[in-house]
């Protein structure tokens, strides 16, 4: 891969920082302790073209890929990570492009890049879990429609989507069925479907997250993607590298902002009558910072570039996912050290961002899962 970023990237991430910069710092810190989602902040990245850049231009989209897409999410994870999560309003447009009809494309997508609705997906990482995981919603056939049942916690815009793309496996004992999963498009206000708010939450509190549950939701072949029944497996496998991605991302946006704030703290703090930037400890510790942040950028960039030309690296998403957690964990945390005391009150911005990084890290699938599956592309079939 080229790791020369094209001009036109270089000004979708220099508008992107533009962007957070001008909006996210006045007003990140009050939807954190709300837990609310920056509504205002979606509707003014959406008439900027940030939301569904990777969407074709029929439907809205700017017809880029997921690259420039992790590019814009860094830059809005440097200012607030609560905020950054505006530019998951599509979250689930990938697989109706991916899998959808002509029709379906029509009907969903374009309303997403202009701001009228908001999507999410309940999609078990079936690489993550127990079979109980995976096998949490189910779709049963009764005559011209589908009956799905189920539920799953921890759903990103859950409680705020207007629909969302829902990964079905068959009903009835696992010995009798084929495993394989469906794909449909659910509204959030049909008979049955209950949606939760998760409050309370460490960190990331203006994302929107929720428990969802389906009871009894019918649904029609409009509503199934993925080329019919048990056509979803194949799509959801890249779907999620491309959510481990987005953590990825996350977290590298996490560090890089963690670093400035504390090069910008020990540039005015002073101890023993010295600037504290000009300590070589504290040169050492923004060494390592600037080390890992590089090599966690280079990671995540080299799969999204791979992920965009078809070339699907699952190993290496994983090695993204893992590696850029762990990144923002420990920047951050020497970071908050490098603050001192003050970097334990709320009124600190790096307080917010040490809180921020612990839920990023998990927000892909936790490093541990990861590491598993690092572990099976080195060792291969054994």
């Amino acid at each position: 891969m080229d790791y020369e970023l094209s001009s036109e990237q270089k000004d979708i991430k220099a508008a992107a920082r533009e962007f957070a910069e001008g909006e996210f710092p006045e007003v990140g810190g009050a939807y954190d302790e709300r837990e609310e989602y920056p509504m205002e902040l979606w509707k003014k990245a959406c008439t900027l073209g940030f939301i569904g850049l990777f969407m074709d231009e029929r439907y809205g989209g700017a017809g880029l890929g997921f690259l420039e897409h992790l590019l814009v999410l860094e830059q809005f994870a440097r200012v607030d990570p609560g905020c950054s999560h505006i530019l998951l309003a599509a979250t689930g447009a990938e697989l109706i492009e991916a899998s959808g009809t002509e029709e379906q494309k029509e009907r969903y997508l374009p309303g997403l890049a202009r701001g009228d609705a908001i999507m999410g997906s309940v999609i078990p990482d079936n690489g993550a879990g127990t079979d109980e995981a995976v096998r949490r919603m189910t779709a049963c056939r009764e005559g011209e429609a589908y009956v799905i049942n189920g539920e799953q916690a921890f759903v990103v815009n859950g409680s705020i989507a207007d629909h969302l793309v829902v990964s079905c496996v068959p009903a009835g004992p696992a010995e009798a069925t084929n495993w394989r999963s469906s794909l449909f498009v659910v509204g959030t206000g049909s008979p049955g479907c209950e949606v939760f708010k998760l409050k309370g939450r460490l960190g990331l509190r203006a994302c929107d997250a929720a428990r969802v549950r389906l009871s009894g939701v019918r649904v029609t072949e409009k509503e199934l993607l993925g080329g019919g029944e048990g056509g979803g497996s194949d799509r959801v496998r890249p779907f999620l590298d491309g959510k481990r991605l987005e953590a990825a991302a996350l977290s590298i946006g996490i560090a890089e902002g963690a670093m400035e704030q504390a090069v910008a703290y020990a540039r005015q703090r002073r101890a023993f009558g010295r600037c504290v930037a000009a300590f070589e400890s504290t040169q050492l510790k923004v060494a390592e910072m600037g080390a890992y942040i590089e090599a966690s950028r280079r990671l995540c960039f080299e799969a999204a570039w791979l992920l965009d030309h078809g070339r699907r690296d699952s190993g290496l998403v994983s090695m993204a996912g893992w590696f850029a957690g762990m990144t923002g964990i420990r920047v951050v945390d020497e970071a908050l050290q490098l603050h001192g005391g003050y970097g334990y009150i709320t009124e600190s911005r790096i307080e917010r961002f040490f809180r921020d990084a612990t839920m990023a890290e998990n927000y892909g699938g936790c490093g541990e899962s990861e590491k598993v599956s690092i572990g099976g592309a080195v060792i291969g079939p054994v």
